[in-house]
């Protein structure tokens, strides 16, 4: 076609972008920018800022809802697995007759660790560092965990998970873990 240059059709559609993709994320050339990387090719939507804003949103509301034991909010947020032993989890507490309350002070920090593509699931794992204050207690009020009066630094590694081919764009926790 006259005015192409010959090379062009042999250039890549990528944008220059690529190169910063990931900055303040990953930095290039590492493992988690190979995973990202491998996660965008196979997700044209997936946006890292976008998925740790989503993330620490719903950090925020699986820890209040595993607090008021809220099955039916647990059960669209987490993989089966991690919603199994949630569940555990709450029969124990209530069958006790205890309570907890939680409350967030503040989510100080949200970090990619990892990511990866495996066939067509996608997996996100963040650190997340926050301040809460958190107590459990007895049928009778007392307090049996924690302190109503004191804040708490947590981090906790939790992993999300999708499979990239489902119109459903919701990403699930499916592995937590106490981080440090």
């Amino acid at each position: 076609l006259p005015g192409r240059a010959p090379d062009a059709a042999q250039k890549t559609a990528e944008p220059v972008e690529v190169v910063d993709r990931w900055k303040g994320i990953a930095e290039p050339g590492s493992a988690l920018a190979t995973g990202l990387d491998a996660i965008a090719r196979e997700d044209k939507s997936f946006d890292a800022q976008q998925f740790l804003t989503g993330a620490r949103a719903a950090y925020d509301m699986i820890v209040t809802a595993y607090a008021a034991g809220d099955r039916k909010q647990l059960k669209s947020l987490l993989g089966k697995e991690v919603y199994d032993g949630f569940e555990t989890a709450i029969k124990a507490r209530e069958q006790k007759g205890e309570t907890v309350e939680t409350r967030f002070v503040a989510i100080d920090g949200a970090t990619i660790t990892a990511a990866e593509q495996r066939g067509k699931t996608a997996q996100v794992t963040v650190r997340f560092q926050s301040q809460l204050v958190s107590v459990t207690r007895a049928k009778d009020g007392t307090v049996i965990d924690g302190n109503p009066d004191a804040v708490t630094d947590v981090t906790d590694v939790w992993t999300f998970a999708r499979d990239v081919s489902s119109r459903d764009p919701n990403w699930k926790l499916v592995a937590t873990e106490a981080g440090q």
